[in-house]
């Protein structure tokens, strides 16, 4: 076995002398196993073992010129919407020599700067950013790290780099327009900790309507507080305040929905007889909901499957097709918005 620095650390050297081949051969199968032979991986993959051989981060980054991350920035990392995208990118990593680091914003623009510039400072490989509002700022610095940058979960006019995602406008347009075909027309809209992609399906819903003089401002109960089935009580509870005539009443998402119904049901008011409802991202709680709840079924692992084989394709030098795919979006007509 050859000797080891200082540190009893074992070394890419050590590992190349063991298992018989140049350091950069080793170095070419860390990167991409698929650039070496099934017998040389092998090899290899024994010496590893064997040393008990850790790659080190830092100095890849400094020869390389970048690290072995890619680097996702999300708004939250409780809510359930992000857990399936960041299943896919983990994934989609899945043996290769990628790690995923991940960057909560908190929906704070301030906060996705801050991560931005420090996530940059780490050189990564590839960057998946939430939405497409960054600041000047940031987006400057995104333009400048020449290196893949994807945004996800809402397309745009002038991505960055590549843009995967759905239109919000145009799922806003969806919901208003099937509660109007339902006969609904007195129509509220309760949403939670308001992000740009709420406010564009908002914007959608405030745009159909007014036209028509269906809009009414006391319908719209907004709150900037976290979103919760809790939440979604309460604001149906207030909103039955405002407006008890309300006929029907699209929700940001899922569990402001299902508050909604609970709080429905809790005043002996019938969904879908005396009050519509819909939600947005169609969980499974709102096919098992009774009644069941109809949602905009948005599909987020593709969102993070398609990101992450867009930054790979990228890596190895090729172009994808596209920079920027809409995935587009399914209003699952239930129970909740059909009248008998």
């Amino acid at each position: 076995m050859g000797k080891r620095k200082g540190s009893g650390r074992a070394t890419i050297t050590d590992v190349a002398e063991h298992a018989k081949v140049g350091a950069i051969t080793v170095s070419r199968m860390l990167r991409d196993p698929s650039k070496v032979s099934d017998k040389l991986r092998t090899r290899i993959e024994q010496s590893i073992t064997t040393l008990n051989y850790t790659p080190d981060p830092k100095a890849r980054a400094l020869a390389s010129g970048q690290a072995d991350i890619i680097g996702v920035l999300i708004p939250s990392i409780s809510n359930n919407v992000f857990a399936d995208t960041l299943r896919a990118i983990h994934d989609g990593i899945k043996g290769t020599p990628y790690q995923v680091l991940i960057g909560n914003t908190r929906y704070d623009p301030q906060e996705e700067d801050r991560l931005i510039s420090l996530f940059l400072g780490h050189r990564p490989a590839a960057l998946i950013v939430a939405g497409i509002d960054q600041s000047e700022k940031s987006v400057n610095l995104l333009y400048e790290a020449k290196i893949p940058i994807v945004q996800i979960y809402e397309t745009g006019d002038k991505p960055i780099d590549m843009n995967i995602g759905l239109s919000h406008i145009a799922a806003g347009q969806a919901m208003t327009e099937h509660l109007l075909e339902q006969s609904f027309c007195k129509i509220g809209y309760l949403a939670a900790r308001m992000d740009p992609r709420m406010e564009r399906r908002l914007e959608s819903y405030r745009s159909m309507l007014k036209p028509l003089d269906l809009y009414d401002p006391r319908r719209v109960i907004l709150t900037e507080k976290a979103s919760s089935v809790n939440c979604g009580r309460t604001l149906m509870r207030k909103l039955l305040d405002n407006a008890p005539d309300t006929d029907a009443v699209i929700c940001a998402n899922d569990d402001i929905a299902l508050g909604a119904l609970f709080e429905c049901q809790s005043q002996g008011i019938l969904v879908p007889d005396q009050i519509g409802l819909i939600g947005f991202n169609d969980f499974e709680m709102m096919s098992a909901a009774y009644p069941s709840l109809t949602s905009v079924r948005t599909n987020r692992y593709k969102i993070g499957q398609l990101a992450i084989e867009a930054i790979f394709q990228r890596l190895k030098g090729e172009t994808p097709e596209h920079n920027q795919i809409d995935i587009g979006f399914d209003l699952i007509q239930r129970d909740s918005t059909t009248r008998k």
